[in-house]
C-alpha cells in the first residue's frame, strides 16, 4: 500500500471542481492525509483586465482578488463542515499549469485531485484542457473526478500488464481506497490471431491457443500479486480475452466500479504507445473516476 501524506486539489470553483475537492477531503478523512486547496488566478486574464481599466485598476483588481479569496475560503469552510477536514488554502496568480505543477512539487503531493471539466466553453469537453495538460506533465498521480462523491470508494478496477507500474498502481489503489475491493483486470489476446484465422487456422486450434494464453496470464497475475505482497482478502482477479479498452469499460459497468486506477505507460515503446492510448480512451469514455499514475517505486 502507498501511504498518502498530502493531497492537492486545484479548483476553478466550478461544480465539478467542487466535487473533486470534496472527494479529496473524503480521501483525506479515510487516510489521514493533509489536504491543500489551490486556486490560481490566470495572470493573462488579470493583464487583460488591467489593460481595459483606465482608472482605479489597482483597487478593482484588489476587490477581485479579495472576492476570489472569499469564494475559495468559503469552499474550504464548507468542506471542513461536511468532512471534518479543514483544508489549507493556497491562492496565487500566474500561468495555471505552472502554478499547479510548482505547488504539487513544493508540497510533494501524494495525489493531485481535479475535476474532469473546467468552467466556461471548455465544459463541453469531457477532459478540461487544464486537467489534461496537468496529466501530461505532472510526475504526481492524478485523480480525475467525474462523479459527485457520496461515500468512500467501494470497488476499484486496476488494469494490469504485469510491469512494475502495474504493481505501483495496485499500491496506490489500496492507498486511495483502503477499504475498497480491488479488481485486477488483465486483457489478453493471441499474437497475430486475426492473421492466423485469415490463414485458415481452425477455431479449435485458436481456442487452444487462447486457453494457453489465459493460463500464462493467470500465472503472471498470481506472480505479480505474490511478488508485491498484496493482501488477497479484498483482491479479485479478472483475466479476459479481448481488446483492453473494451474489457475495461465493460467490467467497469458490470462490476459497478466507482474508480479505475491505471498507469500512463507500459513496459516499452510499443506498450507505452498502446497503454497511453488506452488510458486516454478510458478517461474519455468511463463513468467512474480515473486515477492515472506514472510513478514507479524506487524511480
Amino acid at each position: 500500500m502507498t501511504a498518502l501524506h498530502t493531497l492537492l486539489a486545484p479548483t476553478d470553483l466550478s461544480a465539478l471542481a467542487r466535487h473533486a475537492a470534496l472527494r479529496a477531503a473524503m480521501i483525506a478523512t479515510e487516510t489521514g492525509a493533509r489536504l491543500c486547496l489551490q486556486h490560481v488566478v490566470n495572470i493573462n486574464a488579470l493583464d487583460s483586465l488591467r489593460h481595459l481599466l483606465d482608472k482605479e485598476a489597482d483597487e478593482i483588481e484588489r476587490r477581485l482578488l479579495d472576492s476570489v479569496r472569499d469564494d475559495v475560503e468559503a469552499l474550504a469552510a464548507d468542506i471542513a463542515a461536511r468532512t471534518g477536514i479543514p483544508p489549507e488554502v493556497r491562492l496565487s496568480s500566474g500561468p495555471i499549469l505552472t502554478e499547479i505543477a510548482a505547488h504539487a512539487d513544493a508540497i510533494d503531493a501524494s495525489l493531485v485531485v481535479m475535476g474532469a471539466r473546467g468552467a466556461g466553453f471548455l465544459r463541453e469537453m469531457l477532459i478540461g484542457s487544464t486537467t489534461e495538460r496537468v496529466l501530461r506533465k505532472t510526475r504526481h498521480p492524478l485523480l480525475v473526478v467525474k462523479q459527485s462523491p457520496h461515500e468512500p470508494y467501494r470497488r476499484v478496477l486496476v488494469p494490469v500488464d504485469f510491469s512494475e507500474r502495474s504493481a505501483e498502481a495496485i499500491r496506490i489503489a489500496q492507498g486511495v481506497a483502503p477499504s475498497a475491493e480491488i479488481l485486477l483486470l488483465h486483457a489478453f489476446d493471441v499474437p497475430f490471431e486475426g492473421k492466423l484465422r485469415y490463414a485458415g487456422v481452425e477455431d479449435a486450434q485458436l481456442s487452444s491457443l487462447r486457453v494457453n494464453a489465459k493460463r500464462e496470464a493467470v500465472e503472471q497475475l498470481n506472480a505479480l500479486i505474490d511478488a508485491g505482497g498484496f493482501p488477497t482478502d479484498r483482491i479479485r482477479r479478472l483475466v479476459l480475452h479481448g481488446d483492453a479498452s473494451t474489457c475495461i469499460l465493460e467490467e467497469e459497468q458490470q462490476q459497478d466500479c466507482d474508480l479505475i486506477v491505471m498507469g500512463k505507460r507500459g513496459r516499452g515503446a510499443l506498450e507505452e504507445m498502446l497503454l497511453g492510448s488506452v488510458s486516454k480512451h478510458i478517461l474519455l469514455q468511463s463513468s467512474a473516476d480515473v486515477l492515472i499514475t506514472d510513478r514507479v517505486s524506487g524511480g
